[in-house]
């Protein structure tokens, strides 16, 4: 049954599908966000399905469509999942592009028009907008606007949901459906076949399009226990349809390489497998059994030399030699330095070190012998299926971000920064890998090319160095050499900029003067720089700033 019918008078540009089942308030508190998208009612529709709800539910939605014209309610059987009412929901779209969102999540009110712009620009099939909110990190797939690229150019496997926008025709002409019925994985599955039947997909980086939320009852789908075979037989259909639209090879191997580095070594890392649950076992033999069917053995090879080592301890049959391995890498740091802030052109600039350390600070190194470079022995120390390990290239995948996360707002974005690995020597005989280049933020462009909102943003870096990912708060230098940058006007409004030391010892930067007011206080008292060595620690002496500062 369907209920709000209406004639469409020209081809509307974007069909919104949103699956729900008992989603009670949460259907009036993410309504407004689809409700009132800036591209104009005339011009989107708004389709829910409801799955069979057995709460107030379906006489919500008959009362959001009658009182708004783009507005059309499906309500069918009760499916147990979110793949048939999307399908549906496919099914009934009359926009060119279709945009899912679930039940409790939202959309920025300028997302349609925006998304609907660029997917027309670049005659795209897939459109990815930023994704914000509680579920996930940030994430460094929307650092920068994409015209187009491909799953085969960009790292677009790290971002498989499905609140995304697809080109209607797109999904009709390859018959891409979501699997109906209980079926972990189901949004991986629709993804995988989606990204590998084209090579015109578009990132959007500089608007919040959709705001991806916890429910405060935990209800998710995906917060549920997990049945280890079913899940990992839904995995292998994710891996089949990777496989299906690749060639066997490089190209294939690499597709694959992520599906292995996050959903299969994750099972036999820390902390998972040191736990003390007794699916640990069962876990460890389905995924094993998995790699062994599935996966060729390039995937493995292109691996960095610690996931190496892991996938290696894995095919062998080595729990025990996984848990030694997991023992030690958990104690690893990152570890960042910055050097003296600057203004450069409107830009705040500095240089900026990163590596990986031990708990107690060293670095973890690289051991030359015999014309071979070996992992640090500390890594393998106590491991009953190894004792020495080949790095091969140190620089693969080796990769390094500086994230702004905003403290008010559940963003955060990706500045343009030259950052790049290096091998460093650490000793006779020794090297270690070293991330190194300047930190860079352009107020006006930071956004993911936009300027950034008025906020305090914290500073924060993240490394990929041999395998191991680390996040690291960027701190000043322990002796207290580091000088203030002070504060800027930015921009043709005169933004005042000012970055600062938290209590904490980190940098944080405060947009638009949230906090600090810079005609508050003397000009020279913000823009002299604090002498080194300081007295005190600088985030106490921007704290005495920050107390002499009327707020608003």
């Amino acid at each position: 049954m369907t209920t709000a019918e209406s004639s469409v008078p020209h081809t509307l540009r974007a069909t919104i599908v949103v699956p729900v089942y008992n989603a009670s308030h949460h259907i009036e508190s993410c309504a407004p966000s689809l409700l009132g998208q800036s591209i104009g009612p005339d011009h989107y529709e708004v389709v829910y399905v409801d799955d069979g709800s057995t709460d107030d539910s379906a006489e919500r939605l008959d009362r959001l469509a009658a009182a708004h014209p783009h507005v059309r309610v499906i309500h069918q059987e009760n499916s147990g999942w979110p793949g048939k009412p999307r399908n549906v929901g496919i099914a009934h779209s009359r926009g060119e592009f279709v945009q899912f969102v679930d039940q409790d999540d939202e959309l920025g009110e300028e997302a349609l028009e925006r998304l609907c712009a660029l997917g027309a620009k670049n005659e795209s099939d897939i459109v990815l907008g930023k994704v914000v909110g509680t579920m996930q990190p940030p994430s460094s797939v929307f650092a920068r606007t994409i015209d187009r690229c491909s799953v085969r150019d960009h790292s677009l496997m790290d971002s498989l949901t499905p609140h995304k926008m697809f080109r209607r025709s797109f999904l009709l002409e390859h018959g891409i459906r979501f699997p109906e019925g209980r079926c972990r994985l189901e949004d991986q599955l629709f993804m995988a076949r989606a990204y590998v039947a084209t090579d015109r997909v578009s990132v959007l980086a500089d608007y919040p399009c959709y705001y991806w939320m916890r429910r405060a009852d935990e209800g998710n789908n995906s917060s549920a226990p997990i049945d280890v075979r079913g899940y990992f037989g839904n995995l292998r259909q994710v891996v089949r349809a990777l496989k299906d639209g690749t060639e066997p090879g490089a190209e294939r191997d690499a597709l694959l390489r992520r599906t292995y580095r996050v959903e299969i070594l994750q099972q036999v890392s820390e902390p998972r497998v040191l736990s003390n649950h007794l699916d640990v076992r069962s876990r460890f033999e389905a995924v094993r059994e998995l790699v062994a069917e599935e996966f060729a053995p390039g995937v493995r090879e292109g691996l960095p030399a610690v996931q190496r080592l892991r996938a290696t301890l894995l095919e062998e049959g080595r729990l025990d030699g996984l848990r030694a391995l997991a023992e030690r890498t958990r104690t690893l740091r990152a570890q960042a330095r910055l050097g003296r802030l600057r203004w450069r052109d409107g830009r705040l600039t500095a240089p900026l070190r990163m590596t990986l350390t031990h708990d107690d600070g060293t670095p973890v190194v690289m051991v030359e012998r015999d014309g071979r470079l070996l992992l640090d022995p500390r890594l393998l120390e106590g491991n009953p299926a190894i004792t020495e390990w080949e790095v091969g290239d140190p620089l693969r995948a080796a990769s390094a971000h500086v994230l702004l996360k905003d403290r008010k707002r559940p963003m955060g974005w990706f500045p343009a920064c030259d950052l790049r690995a290096a091998v460093v020597a650490a000793g006779p005989g020794r090297s270690r890998l070293e991330v190194r280049g300047d930190l860079v933020v352009d107020p006006l462009t930071a956004a993911g090319g936009a300027p950034l909102q008025r906020g305090v943003y914290d500073v924060r870096g993240s490394v990929q160095l041999l395998g191991v990912g680390r996040s690291v708060r960027i701190t000043g230098d322990r002796r207290g050499e580091l000088t203030a940058a002070g504060a800027a006007r930015v921009g043709p409004g005169a933004v005042g900029v000012v970055p600062y030391w938290t209590a904490e010892r980190t940098l944080a930067v405060d947009v638009g003067e949230f906090y600090h007011r810079m005609d508050a206080l003397p000009p020279r008292r913000w823009t002299a720089r604090i002498p080194a060595p300081a007295r005190r620690p600088l985030g106490r002496a921007w704290r005495t700033l920050r107390a002499k500062a009327p707020r608003r």
